[in-house]
């Protein structure tokens, strides 16, 4: 009856003390609150966890969110009594002992009680906390294998992008994946349910050279998601060309994809040769001479130095196709030998003209020009622009005019015309220039003289005037006839005897004198002989002899 009495005193203080509680602070939680908290704890923890709503004595029901990976909690608690007697789920536990207790599967709720009984009062006091072992957030993969093949990068279940390379005859692959929470559920490509740890799929794969995509999407009891993804590339066996130039120059054969051997030939004066390949497949790799542009690049190029003249440089191509296999393509640029061509492809001389007429075969050649030429002006072109010329010695260059001075009239001069080939090969073509001799036959000066003293001619003298007279006294007995031609070509004779050959312009002769009249014949022959011109000169002497 006193313990009733007791309890009953109890329970009113902590009525009046809870309503003054109540008054004083506001309406609070109803559910958590007690007022029959006869034995209190004095503090209480859950690990791992977090209790809700915050601890307080006179609160008897908690709350706590466990993690999906905790199968147990740790309850510690201690009641402020020290005479108090303290069960966890029925097991008697010391002051501040922890009490590991066993959790459900995830997603269930776990209640713990615990029990206060003061041994002092006899009251007894009961704390409840419901623990909710959480749904697992964990949506990795564990391991993933695609067969046949090889994940890039390695697989780790915090990366989701990979790729997988694999030869031209696979047609499919078989992927494997394994959910880190066998509670997990795995989609996409790949299906295994809650439970199920693995899942496994044959994927058919696209024609060669195309990418097979996969996602495997795993959700996590939470619901959470994360998506897996794996490019699978089926590597094409394409180790073809589809074109190849050589500028300059021509392929013989003409391309194909198939034909893997090719010649170009180039003139001498080609010191390189630009080369162009383009892949068939750009994700084709090109190695040898020209270096590859890059993957998904179709075409490359390169300059190419060749070697001298009349040498043959090898150009070789090799295409490895993704799969690894690989076609060389091989051309040899022939770059000609030094021409030996030295011909003319013309030749003039002006004024005149060639004869025979002119022909790159003939190297000899004639040219006729009136005496009063005394140039001409030659003007030859080569068939090969990389020979080179002299004229008479002179560097002349293809079409270059060249003047040349022809000797006096009657003579012929001699053109030569060398022609130098790229290797060296010489010929001369020559050109004789004849300049008709002169039908000049007239004098340029004609004089009679007594010694040295010359006499007056009636008329004076003038080269188209043929007949001429002078007077002496009676004591002279010879005078000296002095004339010019006025071609130095032509022939003077006196009385038949030559006293100016050709070559000679000038001649003088004595002639006696007899009698009152001495007539003297002078008479001038052309170069050419088809003209004679005579002049005579009559001497007259007088009767008498002049005074002294």
């Amino acid at each position: 009856m006193g313990r009733d009495l007791i309890y009953f005193g109890q329970r009113f203080i902590v009525a009046i003390l809870l309503a003054l509680g109540v008054s004083s602070s506001g309406c609070g939680d109803s559910a958590s609150v007690s007022e029959d908290v006869r034995v209190p704890l004095a503090s209480l923890a859950v690990t791992p966890g977090t209790l809700q709503p915050g601890f307080l004595s006179n609160t008897t029901s908690y709350k706590v969110n466990a993690p999906t990976s905790a199968d147990s909690v740790t309850v510690t608690a201690s009641p402020k009594g020290s005479t108090v007697e303290m069960t966890i789920n029925g097991s008697v536990t010391a002051a501040g002992q922890g009490r590991s207790i066993s959790l459900g599967t995830p997603g269930s709720i776990t209640t713990i009680t615990i029990v206060l009984f003061s041994q002092a009062t006899g009251s007894e006091t009961t704390y409840t906390i419901n623990v909710t072992r959480l749904l697992s957030s964990d949506n990795n993969l564990s391991a993933l294998t695609v067969t046949p093949g090889t994940l890039v990068p390695a697989f780790v279940s915090d990366t989701v992008d990979y790729t997988v390379n694999v030869a031209t005859a696979i047609t499919s692959v078989t992927v494997s994946a394994t959910k880190s929470d066998p509670n997990a559920v795995m989609s996409g490509s790949l299906t295994a349910g809650a439970g199920v740890a693995t899942g496994q799929a044959t994927i058919p794969l696209g024609g060669p050279g195309t990418p097979t995509p996969i996602t495997i999407t795993v959700a996590a009891p939470n619901g959470t998601l994360k998506t897996y993804g794996i490019t699978v590339n089926r590597l094409s066996n394409d180790n073809n060309l589809s074109n190849l130039t050589v500028v300059p120059g021509t392929l013989s054969p003409a391309f194909a994809s198939n034909i893997v051997s090719y010649t170009v030939d180039v003139t001498n004066n080609v010191s390189q040769v630009t080369v162009t390949a383009t892949k068939s497949d750009p994700n084709a790799v090109l190695s040898g001479s020209i270096a590859d542009p890059g993957t998904g690049q179709a075409t490359g190029q390169a300059t190419i130095s060749l070697g001298g003249p009349g040498t043959a440089t090898p150009i070789s191509i090799s295409v490895t196709a993704p799969n690894g296999n690989s076609k060389t393509y091989s051309i040899t640029v022939n770059r000609a030998a030094p021409s030996n061509n030295n011909n003319l492809s013309g030749l003039t001389v002006t004024p005149g003209s060639l004869t025979p007429a002119f022909d790159s075969a003939l190297l000899t050649y004639t040219v006729q020009v009136l005496t009063n030429v005394n140039g001409v002006t030659v003007t030859a072109a080569l068939q090969n622009a990389n020979a080179t010329m002299e004229i008479n010695g002179q560097g002349t260059s293809s079409g270059q005019a060249r003047d040349i001075a022809l000797g006096p009239p009657g003579s012929s001069t001699n053109i030569t015309v060398l022609v130098t080939a790229p290797s060296g090969v010489q010929k001369t073509y020559t050109v004789a220039v004849n300049r008709a001799a002169s039908n000049d036959s007239k004098l340029s000066g004609l004089s009679v003289l007594v010694g040295t003293t010359p006499l007056i001619l009636s008329p004076f003298f003038d080269p188209n005037q043929l007949l001429y007279s002078t007077s002496v006294d009676s004591s002279v007995t010879a005078v000296v006839i002095s004339a010019t031609k006025s071609d130095p070509q032509a022939t003077m004779s006196v009385f038949g005897t030559v006293i100016a050959p050709p070559g000679t312009a000038s001649g003088t002769v004595t002639i006696p004198l007899s009698g009152l009249f001495t007539q003297i014949d002078v008479t001038v022959i052309s170069q050419d002989t088809t003209s004679v011109t005579p002049y005579t000169v009559t001497v007259i002497r007088s009767l008498f002899a002049s005074a002294p």
